[in-house]
Formats: C-alpha cells, structure tokens, sequence
C-alpha cells in the first residue's frame, strides 16, 4: 500500500447540552475551544470544536450537540473510548482535579503497561487519560484551568469494539496501513508506524462477538478521522479503497479540511481528513473559537441560523 496514515486527524460525538459540553472540554479537560460553527449538513445545531492552541491535528475532539437528544447505547460497532495523552506523573493530579469539579474517575488495572484514569463527560462519553512519555509536537493549551504541565498533549487513541475483530484488523492491515503492535486478552493493538508528532497513531480493537450493537446518540462517538497531508494524499487513499471495494463517498469541504467517508466491516464510520487549511483560516489564532463562524455557501443564512442556535457562554 503506497498511502500510510499519519494519525488521528480527530474524533468526533454527539451530545445534548452544549453549555454543559463546553464547560466540560474546556474546564474539566482544559481543551481549547478552536471553533465554534455549525454542522455543514444540518445547520440548525453547533459543531463545537476543541484542542490545543491551534487545534493542531492529532489534538481535536468534535461535538454536535442537539438539545433533545436522546443517549445513545455505547457497544459493538462504535468506537467506544477516546484515550488523551498526559504527562507522565499527572494522573494524580487529575484524579484531585477531576473530583474538585464533581467529576468521578477511577484508575483501572494497568493495560499494555500504561497508566490509565478513566471517566464520563456529562453526556456519558468514555473518555481515558493516559499517563504518556511519548514525545508530543503539539502546542498544549494552558489558557484554561489545568496547568500547562498536566495538560492534555492530544488525543492517544481510540478503541474499536467488535464482534467480529477480524474483518476490522484485515482493513486496519490492508487499506489503512496500519502494524499489528501488541495483543493483552481480547484487545489488540495497532499502531500506524509512521514518523509523525507522536498522537493519535494508536488503534486498540476489543474482541467481543457477544457484545450489543451500540446505537449513535447522544454520549457516543459519531467517527473517527485520519490524516492526510494534504488533497493529493487523500485521493491517492481514496482511490486505493475505491480499488478494494470499499464504498467511499466523494470530497467534502468543511472548509478547515477536506474529507471522504467510509465504514469499516464492523460499522465505525472513518473519515480521512486534511491537515489543512487549519482553523485560523478564517479568523486570527488569538481569537479562535470567539464568535460563530460560518462556511460562504451559509453565510447568507447567518440571522436565521444564530436565532435558532442556543446561547452559548463561554466567558472569552
């Protein structure tokens, strides 16, 4: 295969409240709200995003928060945990962090060597943080309430729950390029190989052929992006998957990247996604994630569509 992944691009879920999921990335978490838009296909809810600084690849989880919607069941088919790295030695520090805000945590028998906090976001998301010395070439944000040594350094990886892992693990090999790295029990682990800014190059797929298919709503994962560096990469990966039967939509812009679509065997939606343009493509870094912004083709839209858009604080 001549087209390799880079990482996680991002991932991204749904959710209910969005001032509940805002205070939660960005006090509980200390992530950075990089952009605040709407869903491109459904314009009526926000598409919250938050990372680092510049909401560098790699560092970004997504949210589509509609009100009323109701909670999802997390299972087989999903991608069921998003693990961000931390500092190695900062897991306590979150744990006295976590409960300060009301925010329970435990710290789960340690897996595949690595120390693990895990716990919910409002709308029962999974979310883990790993104890991590892996280097990190990200610009962690330190604007918030969790001091830039505890910081999160980006997302580690994402767990695939599946029942039939094998058909998920062959795509993971063959299209996506990706190196079988270590097996513990019923979880596998995969790695991308590749020479990057060390996040997001790890998939961990839980074997589980009696789970319960999950169902997308609110506190579950909606999909996970993968990096392209750029359009030439995505259509050369495009057209590999095209060429092993894979149904792959065409090009989206979303206006910050580009992207393509497809499920794997097990049904996890995939997306890979451009590193560019960025997010201060279309306002300055310093004032990312401010105000409403919106793609051209709905600019026209713009009064009717911030009338029926819930307020959002976020205090910037």
């Amino acid at each position: 295969m001549s087209v390799r992944p880079s990482g996680i691009h991002h991932v991204t879920a749904i959710a209910s409240d969005p001032q509940a999921n805002a205070d939660f990335y960005r006090k509980a978490l200390g992530m950075r709200l990089v952009k605040r838009t709407v869903n491109f296909d459904s314009p009526d809810t926000y598409h919250l995003y938050y990372g680092d600084r510049a909401g560098n690849p790699g560092t970004v989880m997504t949210f589509f928060p509609w009100p009323d919607a109701p909670r999802g069941r997390i299972g087989a088919g999903q991608a069921t945990v998003t693990s961000f790295s931390v500092p190695e030695g900062s897991l306590g520090w979150w744990q006295t962090h976590l409960a300060r805000l009301g925010v329970e945590s435990s710290r789960p028998a340690e897996r595949l060597e690595e120390d693990v906090l895990s716990l919910r976001d409002p709308d029962g998301l999974v979310i883990e943080l790993v104890a991590s010395t892996d280097h990190h070439d990200t610009d962690p944000w330190d604007g918030g309430e969790v001091p830039l040594e505890h910081a999160i350094r980006g997302i580690r990886a994402v767990t695939l729950t599946e029942r039939d892992h094998e058909q998920t693990a062959a795509m993971l090999q063959g299209q996506l390029g990706f190196t079988l790295a270590a097996e513990q029990g019923d979880r596998l682990r995969f790695r991308t190989g590749a020479a990057g800014d060390g996040v997001g190059d790890i998939v961990d797929v839980i074997a589980s052929p009696g789970a319960r298919l999950g169902h997308v709503a609110a506190g579950t994962v909606h999909h996970v992006a993968y990096r392209a560096p750029d359009q030439q990469a995505q259509a050369d990966w495009r057209q590999t998957l095209l060429d092993a039967g894979v149904d792959v939509t065409e090009v989206r812009d979303r206006s910050y990247f580009t992207s393509i679509y497809f499920r794997e065997p097990g049904g996890v939606l995939l997306e890979i996604a451009t590193d560019g343009p960025g997010f201060d493509y279309d306002e300055p870094l310093l004032e990312l994630g401010r105000r409403l912004r919106l793609p051209p083709w709905l600019e026209p839209g713009r009064a009717q569509i911030e009338q029926g858009l819930p307020v959002l604080k976020t205090e910037e």
